[in-house]
């Protein structure tokens, strides 16, 4: 999820231009997002941004213009991190129109969202959205079929192998903390709890064969 605040990042301060003209890097956005019918940034391209963002870091996306197609890709997620998409509704929560941007924080008092997106104030920005417009947030998967090491993970284990596992762990609803390929206490207590789900296997915190068959199945099935 950092490549894909990395990504946008790069793009901050991009912003519509005034009149009769377009900002090609704006147009540009669409067309590699596979929005070729786009030819102006005058259009609502919050969307547009954020599917061109996540095919840059080779995520999932919509490859629909509508924000609100967002609601409907990866998985959802109650305890956001930096990365995540959110995504807000706009004029009424019945209708159809909304925004779709980037999570990279809560404000202190917990009354406003800090988002990364396109289209914010005709711009690429960071700006802050009341929590009462917020409809959810989604945690993208990557393009490529998600999977796991073969060999068992377990306490004190490093590497990228220990990322993807807490990577599944989050997007199966159980929470190793964050992602940083480092097997440690709150790892092992999510794989305990994954365990203890399944009702079957045995809780000792080891991230077996049969412990990452029952999570990935937990993922497969959402």
């Amino acid at each position: 999820m950092q490549e894909i605040i990395r990504i946008a990042a790069t793009e901050l301060g991009i912003a519509e231009v005034g009149g009769s003209e377009d900002n090609p890097r704006i147009v540009q956005y669409a067309r590699e997002a596979g929005f070729s019918q786009i030819q102006d940034d005058e259009t609502a391209w919050c969307s547009i941004f954020m599917n061109w963002v996540a095919l840059k870091a080779k995520y999932q996306r919509t490859k629909k213009l509508n924000a609100r197609s967002w609601l409907d890709l990866g998985r959802h997620v109650h305890s956001p991190e930096p990365g995540d998409v959110v995504i807000y509704w706009r004029v009424d929560p019945n209708s159809w129109q909304g925004h779709v941007g980037i999570y990279m924080g809560y404000s202190q008092d917990q009354s406003r969202i800090y988002t990364l997106g396109g289209n914010q104030g005709n711009s690429v920005s960071i700006s802050a959205y009341s929590t009462h417009q917020l409809l959810g947030f989604r945690r993208l998967l990557k393009n490529e079929d998600l999977s796991l090491p073969n060999e068992n993970l377990e306490r004190g284990d490093k590497g990228d192998g220990v990322a993807r596992l807490q990577d599944a762990l989050k997007l199966a609803g159980f929470n190793p903390g964050t992602s940083d390929g480092h097997f440690g206490p709150r790892t092992e207590a999510a794989v305990k709890t994954l365990q203890a789900h399944s009702g079957s296997l045995e809780i000792n915190g080891i991230a077996n064969r049969a412990t990452k068959k029952y999570l990935l199945s937990l993922i497969n099935t959402d």
